[in-house]
Protein backbone atom coordinates (compact mmCIF):
# COMPACT_ATOMS: atom_id res chain seq x y z
CA UNK A 1 0.00 0.00 0.00
CA UNK A 2 3.03 2.51 0.78
CA UNK A 3 4.29 1.30 -2.41
CA UNK A 4 1.19 2.55 -4.46
CA UNK A 5 0.63 5.44 -2.34
CA UNK A 6 4.33 6.58 -3.39
CA UNK A 7 3.58 5.86 -7.33
CA UNK A 8 0.28 7.98 -6.77
CA UNK A 9 2.65 10.74 -5.60
CA UNK A 10 4.77 10.57 -8.02
CA UNK A 11 2.39 10.14 -10.89
CA UNK A 12 0.38 13.33 -9.62
CA UNK A 13 3.64 15.34 -9.41
CA UNK A 14 5.11 14.43 -12.63
CA UNK A 15 1.88 15.26 -14.58
CA UNK A 16 1.83 18.67 -13.16
CA UNK A 17 5.60 19.57 -13.78
CA UNK A 18 4.71 17.86 -17.57
CA UNK A 19 1.77 20.24 -18.21
CA UNK A 20 3.79 23.15 -17.00
CA UNK A 21 7.16 22.52 -18.74
CA UNK A 22 6.97 19.84 -21.33
CA UNK A 23 7.91 16.42 -20.92
CA UNK A 24 10.93 16.61 -22.14
CA UNK A 25 12.34 19.25 -19.84
CA UNK A 26 11.78 17.89 -16.27
CA UNK A 27 14.31 16.09 -14.68
CA UNK A 28 13.23 12.75 -13.29
CA UNK A 29 14.94 14.29 -9.72
CA UNK A 30 12.89 17.29 -9.82
CA UNK A 31 9.75 15.03 -9.72
CA UNK A 32 10.84 12.77 -7.46
CA UNK A 33 11.42 16.47 -5.61
CA UNK A 34 8.23 17.89 -6.12
CA UNK A 35 6.42 14.41 -4.90
CA UNK A 36 8.05 14.86 -1.76
CA UNK A 37 10.87 11.92 -1.67
CA UNK A 38 13.86 11.91 -0.38
CA UNK A 39 15.56 9.18 -2.13
CA UNK A 40 16.42 10.73 -5.57
CA UNK A 41 15.77 7.49 -6.78
CA UNK A 42 12.55 6.95 -5.89
CA UNK A 43 11.01 8.26 -9.92
CA UNK A 44 13.28 5.55 -11.46
CA UNK A 45 13.12 2.43 -8.67
CA UNK A 46 9.26 2.74 -9.61
CA UNK A 47 8.67 3.70 -12.93
CA UNK A 48 12.38 2.95 -14.60
CA UNK A 49 12.65 6.21 -17.16
CA UNK A 50 10.80 9.31 -18.22
CA UNK A 51 9.25 7.05 -20.81
CA UNK A 52 7.88 4.42 -17.99
CA UNK A 53 6.58 7.87 -16.53
CA UNK A 54 4.76 8.85 -19.20
CA UNK A 55 3.08 5.09 -19.86
CA UNK A 56 1.67 5.05 -16.18
CA UNK A 57 0.22 8.35 -16.02
CA UNK A 58 -1.02 7.62 -19.73
CA UNK A 59 -2.56 4.53 -18.43
CA UNK A 60 -3.67 5.72 -15.07
CA UNK A 61 -5.60 9.20 -16.39
CA UNK A 62 -6.25 7.20 -19.95
CA UNK A 63 -8.30 4.63 -17.87
CA UNK A 64 -11.04 6.79 -16.11
CA UNK A 65 -11.66 8.32 -19.40
CA UNK A 66 -12.01 4.89 -21.60
CA UNK A 67 -14.28 4.10 -18.78
CA UNK A 68 -16.55 6.80 -19.09
CA UNK A 69 -16.38 6.34 -23.00
CA UNK A 70 -16.94 2.63 -22.82
CA UNK A 71 -20.35 3.50 -21.45
CA UNK A 72 -21.15 5.72 -24.14
CA UNK A 73 -19.99 3.23 -26.94
CA UNK A 74 -21.96 0.61 -25.80
CA UNK A 75 -25.20 2.95 -25.83
CA UNK A 76 -24.37 4.22 -29.43
CA UNK A 77 -24.41 0.54 -30.36
CA UNK A 78 -27.46 -0.75 -28.16
CA UNK A 79 -29.41 2.22 -28.77
CA UNK A 80 -32.80 2.14 -31.23
CA UNK A 81 -31.80 5.78 -33.13
CA UNK A 82 -28.94 5.50 -36.11
CA UNK A 83 -26.44 7.38 -34.70
CA UNK A 84 -24.90 10.58 -36.15
CA UNK A 85 -21.21 12.16 -36.64
CA UNK A 86 -21.73 14.27 -33.52
CA UNK A 87 -22.56 11.23 -31.51
CA UNK A 88 -19.27 9.94 -32.59
CA UNK A 89 -17.51 12.72 -31.68
CA UNK A 90 -19.39 13.46 -28.37
CA UNK A 91 -18.16 9.95 -27.29
CA UNK A 92 -14.80 10.73 -28.17
CA UNK A 93 -14.48 14.30 -26.75
CA UNK A 94 -17.04 14.22 -23.74
CA UNK A 95 -14.81 11.47 -21.75
CA UNK A 96 -11.86 13.80 -22.37
CA UNK A 97 -13.87 16.34 -20.48
CA UNK A 98 -14.17 14.36 -16.89
CA UNK A 99 -10.05 15.91 -16.94
CA UNK A 100 -11.10 19.30 -16.67
CA UNK A 101 -10.99 19.43 -12.65
CA UNK A 102 -8.87 22.02 -11.18
CA UNK A 103 -6.38 19.51 -9.97
CA UNK A 104 -6.60 17.62 -12.75
CA UNK A 105 -3.41 18.47 -15.04
CA UNK A 106 -3.98 15.52 -17.60
CA UNK A 107 -5.14 17.47 -20.69
CA UNK A 108 -2.54 20.08 -20.90
CA UNK A 109 0.14 17.04 -19.93
CA UNK A 110 -1.30 15.52 -23.26
CA UNK A 111 -1.60 18.62 -25.24
CA UNK A 112 2.22 18.74 -25.15
CA UNK A 113 3.15 15.26 -25.07
CA UNK A 114 0.98 15.15 -29.01
CA UNK A 115 3.02 18.57 -29.51
CA UNK A 116 6.42 17.33 -28.71
CA UNK A 117 5.93 13.64 -30.38
CA UNK A 118 4.62 15.61 -33.78
CA UNK A 119 0.71 14.52 -34.25
CA UNK A 120 -1.40 12.14 -32.40
CA UNK A 121 -0.67 9.46 -34.44
CA UNK A 122 3.13 9.96 -33.28
CA UNK A 123 2.23 8.58 -30.16
CA UNK A 124 1.93 5.38 -31.24
CA UNK A 125 0.85 2.57 -28.57
CA UNK A 126 1.21 4.97 -26.09
CA UNK A 127 -1.78 6.83 -25.74
CA UNK A 128 -4.58 4.30 -23.76
CA UNK A 129 -7.23 5.10 -26.48
CA UNK A 130 -9.20 1.47 -25.66
CA UNK A 131 -10.82 -0.22 -27.41
CA UNK A 132 -13.50 2.02 -27.71
CA UNK A 133 -12.00 4.61 -29.98
CA UNK A 134 -11.21 1.99 -31.81
CA UNK A 135 -15.14 1.21 -32.44
CA UNK A 136 -16.07 4.83 -32.86
CA UNK A 137 -13.84 4.67 -35.53
CA UNK A 138 -15.66 2.01 -37.31
CA UNK A 139 -18.45 3.19 -36.58
CA UNK A 140 -17.73 6.45 -38.65
CA UNK A 141 -16.36 4.75 -41.24
CA UNK A 142 -19.99 3.15 -41.86
CA UNK A 143 -21.94 6.59 -41.50
CA UNK A 144 -19.73 8.56 -43.84
CA UNK A 145 -18.82 5.71 -46.63
CA UNK A 146 -18.21 8.22 -49.31
CA UNK A 147 -15.09 9.88 -47.67
CA UNK A 148 -12.22 7.28 -48.57
CA UNK A 149 -11.11 5.72 -45.56
CA UNK A 150 -7.64 7.17 -46.27
CA UNK A 151 -9.05 10.87 -46.21
CA UNK A 152 -11.37 9.84 -43.06
CA UNK A 153 -7.84 8.30 -41.43
CA UNK A 154 -6.53 11.77 -41.59
CA UNK A 155 -9.62 13.74 -40.30
CA UNK A 156 -9.98 11.15 -37.27
CA UNK A 157 -6.62 12.10 -35.93
CA UNK A 158 -7.07 15.64 -36.62
CA UNK A 159 -10.21 15.63 -35.01
CA UNK A 160 -8.52 13.93 -31.87
CA UNK A 161 -5.65 15.92 -31.63
CA UNK A 162 -7.90 18.97 -32.05
CA UNK A 163 -9.61 17.98 -29.48
CA UNK A 164 -6.90 17.61 -26.50
CA UNK A 165 -5.80 20.97 -27.51
CA UNK A 166 -9.22 22.86 -27.14
CA UNK A 167 -9.93 21.00 -23.86
CA UNK A 168 -6.87 21.65 -22.83
CA UNK A 169 -6.93 25.47 -23.83
CA UNK A 170 -10.47 25.76 -22.05
CA UNK A 171 -9.34 25.07 -18.92
CA UNK A 172 -6.65 27.29 -19.10
CA UNK A 173 -9.19 29.96 -20.06
CA UNK A 174 -11.81 28.78 -17.25
CA UNK A 175 -8.69 28.95 -14.62
CA UNK A 176 -7.56 32.24 -15.40
CA UNK A 177 -11.76 33.24 -15.81
CA UNK A 178 -10.88 34.52 -19.41
CA UNK A 179 -13.79 32.67 -21.48
CA UNK A 180 -17.55 33.95 -21.51
CA UNK A 181 -19.33 30.82 -22.29
CA UNK A 182 -19.65 28.33 -20.01
CA UNK A 183 -17.44 24.78 -21.20
CA UNK A 184 -21.10 22.83 -21.29
CA UNK A 185 -21.76 25.04 -24.40
CA UNK A 186 -17.81 25.25 -25.46
CA UNK A 187 -18.19 21.71 -25.38
CA UNK A 188 -21.02 21.17 -27.64
CA UNK A 189 -19.45 23.81 -30.19
CA UNK A 190 -16.34 22.05 -30.54
CA UNK A 191 -18.48 19.06 -31.39
CA UNK A 192 -20.08 20.62 -33.47
CA UNK A 193 -17.23 22.06 -35.61
CA UNK A 194 -14.92 18.83 -35.46
CA UNK A 195 -18.24 16.88 -36.46
CA UNK A 196 -18.33 19.71 -39.67
CA UNK A 197 -14.68 18.77 -40.44
CA UNK A 198 -15.23 15.13 -41.36
CA UNK A 199 -17.90 15.48 -43.56
CA UNK A 200 -16.52 18.77 -45.43
CA UNK A 201 -16.18 18.38 -48.99
CA UNK A 202 -13.60 16.53 -51.01
CA UNK A 203 -10.29 18.47 -52.09
CA UNK A 204 -11.04 18.45 -55.96
CA UNK A 205 -7.70 16.75 -57.39
CA UNK A 206 -6.87 15.01 -54.02
CA UNK A 207 -5.16 11.43 -55.04
CA UNK A 208 -6.38 9.72 -52.00
CA UNK A 209 -10.01 10.67 -53.89
CA UNK A 210 -8.60 9.69 -57.30
CA UNK A 211 -7.31 6.22 -55.87
CA UNK A 212 -10.67 5.12 -54.26
CA UNK A 213 -12.56 5.83 -57.39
Amino acid sequence: MRGEATRQLILAAAERLFAEHGISAVPLRDIGIEAGQKNHAAVQYHFGDREGVVKALMEFRGAESESVRTDIVTGLMAGGTVPVVADVVGAFVRPLAVHLGPDNHYLAFLSLLITEQGGYEGLGGDVHTGASVISLRALLGRLVPDVPEEVLDERWIVTLTSAVHALARYQAAQLRRAQRAKLDVLIVDLIAYLSAGLVAPLVTGDPRVAITD
